[in-house]
């Protein structure tokens, strides 16, 4: 079995995923919080529900969710029943030498996902210490891979990936929303031009995944000489959208 400890923006979206996307409810324990929500997110998913951490000494790996304020307390209950096993944390100042100290006896990972956990298509980043062994971190795969991609970097490089690939999903967001309201605009109904916009943002990103060609060779592919398209393309330029998305990405990493 395994655990998470809280279920929140981030715990509930990964414990959603693996759920909605076959991993077997009755093997995962979440200790809840004082909050109603993660009981109602245990009614409408059927994971076993806890109300002590002491009572996920019998699981392994144990996921922690919580967020940054209560990471201390958390890592400090979960000290006496550590021992051997493997702790991921997803809270942002989890770093593997603030774990490792805490959970000295323990096996510890530093891991940011995104919101798309929750539909089986998230990008997960993860650092684990030196203790994890490989078939210890196939383990973690194995878990994870059925919320998304799970991909081992550099903790130095942690943070910008949970930066790209954890905020733009609001950026994209955002992105839909204006394109919506430009096909609006221009005489659409508001669902077709979500699902236009929706549709678009899946297919193209299908198709850059799949492709062996990168997104400026894509782009290339599409904005014929006098076109529409690159029309539209010199106006994003025009306006700052590609500064604007970098200035963006600034912010989030607190430049």
């Amino acid at each position: 079995m395994i655990g998470f400890i809280g279920a929140g923006s981030i715990g509930g979206a990964v414990i959603t995923g693996l759920i909605k996307n076959g991993y077997d409810a009755k093997e995962i324990v979440v200790k809840g919080g004082k909050s109603n929500r993660t009981k109602a997110l245990q009614e409408h998913l059927g994971f076993k529900l806890v109300q002590k951490i002491k009572q996920l000494e019998d699981v392994n790996p144990i996921f922690i969710g919580v967020g940054a304020n209560a990471l201390d307390s958390v890592l400090l209950e979960l000290k006496s029943i550590s021992k051997d096993k493997l702790i991921i944390a997803f809270t942002g100042n989890a770093t593997v030498a603030k774990l490792r100290q805490s959970l000295p006896d323990a096996k510890v990972a530093h891991a940011i996902p995104n919101t798309p956990v929750k539909v089986g298509a998230g990008f997960t980043g993860i650092t684990y210490s030196e203790k994890f062994t490989e078939q210890e971190k196939k383990q973690v795969i194995s878990i994870m891979g059925y919320t998304g991609q799970l991909v081992e970097v550099p903790e130095t490089q942690l943070g910008i990936l949970g930066t790209v690939a954890g905020c733009s999903p609001a950026f994209l967001d955002l992105f839909i929303e204006a394109l919506s309201d430009a096909g609006v605009k221009h005489g659409l109904n508001r669902k077709l031009a979500y699902d236009a916009a929706i549709g678009m943002a899946l297919g193209s990103s299908k198709l850059a995944l799949q492709s062996d060609l990168n997104p400026s060779a894509l782009k290339d592919e599409v904005t014929s000489p006098g076109g529409s398209t690159i029309k539209g393309v010199a106006a994003l330029e025009e306006y700052g959208f590609r500064n604007a998305v970098i200035k963006a990405v600034d912010a989030a990493e607190g430049e």
